[in-house]
Protein backbone atom coordinates (compact mmCIF):
# COMPACT_ATOMS: atom_id res chain seq x y z
CA UNK A 1 0.00 0.00 0.00
CA UNK A 2 2.86 2.35 0.75
CA UNK A 3 4.13 2.07 -2.86
CA UNK A 4 0.70 3.05 -4.23
CA UNK A 5 0.52 6.07 -1.93
CA UNK A 6 3.93 7.31 -3.10
CA UNK A 7 2.94 6.87 -6.74
CA UNK A 8 -0.36 8.75 -6.11
CA UNK A 9 1.43 11.65 -4.42
CA UNK A 10 3.99 11.78 -7.23
CA UNK A 11 1.30 11.85 -9.92
CA UNK A 12 -0.86 14.45 -8.20
CA UNK A 13 2.16 16.63 -7.49
CA UNK A 14 3.22 16.48 -11.15
CA UNK A 15 -0.32 17.28 -12.28
CA UNK A 16 -0.51 20.20 -9.87
CA UNK A 17 2.85 21.52 -11.06
CA UNK A 18 1.72 21.33 -14.68
CA UNK A 19 -1.52 23.14 -13.87
CA UNK A 20 0.35 25.79 -11.90
CA UNK A 21 2.83 26.35 -14.75
CA UNK A 22 0.00 26.68 -17.28
CA UNK A 23 -1.80 29.15 -15.02
CA UNK A 24 1.36 31.20 -14.51
CA UNK A 25 1.92 31.30 -18.26
CA UNK A 26 -1.65 32.46 -18.85
CA UNK A 27 -1.35 35.15 -16.19
CA UNK A 28 1.93 36.38 -17.68
CA UNK A 29 0.43 36.51 -21.16
CA UNK A 30 -2.60 38.41 -19.90
CA UNK A 31 -0.38 40.90 -18.07
CA UNK A 32 1.67 41.48 -21.21
CA UNK A 33 -1.45 41.97 -23.33
CA UNK A 34 -2.87 44.43 -20.81
CA UNK A 35 0.35 46.43 -20.73
CA UNK A 36 0.32 46.69 -24.52
CA UNK A 37 -3.33 47.68 -24.68
CA UNK A 38 -3.13 50.17 -21.82
CA UNK A 39 0.14 51.79 -22.89
CA UNK A 40 -0.28 55.22 -24.41
CA UNK A 41 -0.18 55.32 -28.19
CA UNK A 42 2.68 57.33 -29.65
CA UNK A 43 1.68 60.65 -31.12
CA UNK A 44 1.40 61.07 -34.88
CA UNK A 45 4.75 62.83 -35.31
CA UNK A 46 6.59 60.06 -33.44
CA UNK A 47 4.89 57.46 -35.62
CA UNK A 48 5.86 59.34 -38.77
CA UNK A 49 9.46 59.59 -37.55
CA UNK A 50 9.49 55.83 -37.13
CA UNK A 51 8.01 55.30 -40.59
CA UNK A 52 10.61 57.61 -42.12
CA UNK A 53 13.46 55.80 -40.32
CA UNK A 54 12.17 52.38 -41.39
CA UNK A 55 11.80 53.47 -45.00
CA UNK A 56 15.28 55.00 -45.05
CA UNK A 57 16.63 51.67 -43.84
CA UNK A 58 14.66 49.81 -46.53
CA UNK A 59 16.18 52.11 -49.18
CA UNK A 60 19.69 51.40 -47.83
CA UNK A 61 19.01 47.67 -48.08
CA UNK A 62 17.71 48.07 -51.65
CA UNK A 63 14.32 46.71 -50.63
CA UNK A 64 12.47 49.69 -52.11
CA UNK A 65 13.39 52.58 -54.37
CA UNK A 66 13.41 56.13 -53.01
CA UNK A 67 10.36 56.90 -55.17
CA UNK A 68 8.44 53.93 -53.75
CA UNK A 69 9.37 54.95 -50.22
CA UNK A 70 8.23 58.53 -50.81
CA UNK A 71 4.85 57.40 -52.17
CA UNK A 72 4.35 54.95 -49.33
CA UNK A 73 5.32 57.52 -46.71
CA UNK A 74 2.89 60.03 -48.21
CA UNK A 75 0.06 57.46 -48.09
CA UNK A 76 0.85 56.60 -44.47
CA UNK A 77 1.12 60.26 -43.53
CA UNK A 78 -2.39 60.79 -44.85
CA UNK A 79 -3.70 57.94 -42.73
CA UNK A 80 -1.70 58.63 -39.58
CA UNK A 81 -2.08 62.39 -39.57
CA UNK A 82 -5.69 62.10 -40.67
CA UNK A 83 -6.63 60.13 -37.56
CA UNK A 84 -4.70 62.40 -35.17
Amino acid sequence: MHHKAVRYVTRTTAAAATTLAATATSVAAAALAASIILSPAPDASARMDGVHTDLARAIELNQVTPEQAARFEARLAGRILGEA
